[in-house]
Order: C-alpha cells, then structure tokens, then sequence
C-alpha cells in the first residue's frame, strides 16, 4: 500500500454478527471512521447509533482504503465482492478477512482479488469471544504478505492485543481451525466427563473447580458457560446450526484434510457428536435459568 494506514483512514466493515458487531463497536469506541454492512438493518443500527456510517450498498465500500469481513464463509465474501465491490477495488485497497475460511479458499481468493484488482488481501481470522471482541483483546492469526501486514497493524492492533504473524496466505486458517479443532475436543471431553461425575450427584461447578486444579485443567472447562451463551446468542439471531463454529469450523477441518490427504479420526467424531450436544446443552441451561 501506497498510503499508510492511520486513524483518520477510513474502514469499511463487512459482518455485524456475534462477532463482527462488537469489533465494529471497538473500532468506532476507537476513533476509526467505520463505514458497516450487513444482511440484517437490525444488526446495522446499533453500530451506526454509535458513530459508523452505513454502507448504501457493497460498492460504496470501496470509499474505505481498508476493508474488513466478518461474514460466516467465502461465499459470503465472493457475494459482496460480486455485488460491486470487486469492479472498485485498486491497488490503494487492503482487504482484511477475519472469517473463519478453508486455507485453499483464502488463497484462491487472495489470488483471485489482487490479480484481478490489485487490491491487498489479508487473512485475519480472530478468536476470544465476543467480549473479548468489544474490549479489542482478541488473538489475530495472521496470514499474508508482511508489507501489507504492515500497513494493516494500526488497525489490527486496536481489534488484536495478540497478534501472530504465521506465514503466506493459508497459514493463518490453518492454525485458526487448528485452534478450533483442540477447543472442540476439551469441549467434547467436558461435556462427558460431566456426565460421569453427574451420574454421582457431584454438583458441576464443584467438579469443574476441582479439576481446574488439576491435570484436566483446561480453558474450555473454566469458561463452560461461553458456549451456552453463544449458542444462546446464535439463537437468539437465529443463525443457522450448520453456520456455528463447533459445526462450520469442524467440517472445514474436515475438509481442508481431505485436501492434504490427512486421515483426522477425532475431528471425524467430534463433528458428528459435538454440534447436537452443544445445541441439547444450551437449551438444557436456558430452561434452568428460566425455570
């Protein structure tokens, strides 16, 4: 990039979801001139009551020197990039996709958009939750050319307090999903291991502080409640099952696998097992609450 990136370059954001809107709201609280777009006017609002601007349509995007995705897939890229985006991209652009996305797809899209465009392509995909999300404090896998990496860094640091330069395009939703394929099994192995210890009337907070001194420590089982709220949330949004992270990201594990010819026999169960008993708990937590 040509200009360098400060607080006074505009930002288009793309994706208002369970985590694109409070990353928007962080980059507003911030001071970044934020031009949104999403699917849903409800999702636009609250981020334009507090100071962004809303995106008439995808071509008036190209208004911001950079542009973020936060969508659920690549085709949900390619679908505002076809929708008049792409026609006003240039060689001043930085696209920064903070999606979780197959590392093939990430690097025939890079391909695809700086040949046919000029324009600079990223790969951000982030992990921490939506409060972390809101505060800035989110881990950032980074992918892409080190020069654009660069110029992003203003930006990225203030979405980012953890950020990790990985390697080319591809390397950062490798490691993304690889993040996604250790979380799910703790989940798996806490979903279970509560059904042993409540088959003998062990209360759950107590066994999960007991084995959070111990060798069965994990973060997953100290923030169980994350995943209730979160498919609360996606409830709540009505965002398709098939489109949630313990469902989406395994089967892009699964896929990227057969890419490389890797036989990953745990990935294969936990995405057969663990979206319904994730879904089945969340409902079981919710009815508690509102019993």
């Amino acid at each position: 990039m040509t200009v360098p990136v400060t607080r006074a370059t505009p930002v288009g954001f793309v994706g208002l979801g369970n985590l694109g809107q409070p990353m928007a709201l962080n980059l507003v609280e911030r001071g970044w001139p934020l031009r949104v777009s999403d699917t849903k006017p409800e999702r636009v609002e609250p981020v334009v009551a507090a100071g962004a601007t809303a995106a008439d349509d995808h071509a008036a995007l190209a208004e911001s020197t950079v542009i973020c995705f936060a969508v659920p897939d690549d085709q949900a890229i390619e679908s505002v990039l076809e929708d008049g985006l792409s026609d006003r991209l240039g060689p001043e652009h930085l696209i920064i996709v903070h999606s979780t996305t197959l590392p093939r797809r990430a690097r025939e899209l890079a391909a695809e958009i700086e040949r046919e465009t000029g324009a600079h392509y990223l790969e951000v995909p982030v992990s921490g939750g939506s409060d972390r999300a809101r505060r800035g404090d989110l881990s950032a896998f980074l992918g892409g050319d080190d020069t654009a990496i660069d110029a992003a860094l203003p930006v990225l640091e203030d979405e980012a307090s953890k950020l990790f330069r990985l390697g080319p395009v591809g390397a950062g939703s490798a490691t993304k999903l690889a993040n996604q394929l250790i979380a799910f099994s703790a989940l798996a192995g806490v979903h279970e291991a509560l059904r042993l210890t409540t088959a003998y009337q062990v209360d759950e907070d107590q066994a999960l502080g007991a084995i959070a001194t111990a060798t069965g420590d994990t973060w997953v089982g100290r923030n169980l409640a994350f995943w209730d709220r979160t498919a609360q949330d996606y409830n709540a949004a009505g965002v398709p099952k098939s489109d949630r992270p313990w469902a989406k990201d395994l089967a892009e594990v699964l896929m990227t696998a057969a890419d490389l010819g890797l036989d990953l026999p745990v990935a294969t169960l936990l995405a057969e097992v663990l979206p319904p008993a994730v879904e089945r708990r969340a409902l079981s937590v919710a009815d508690k609450a509102g019993a």
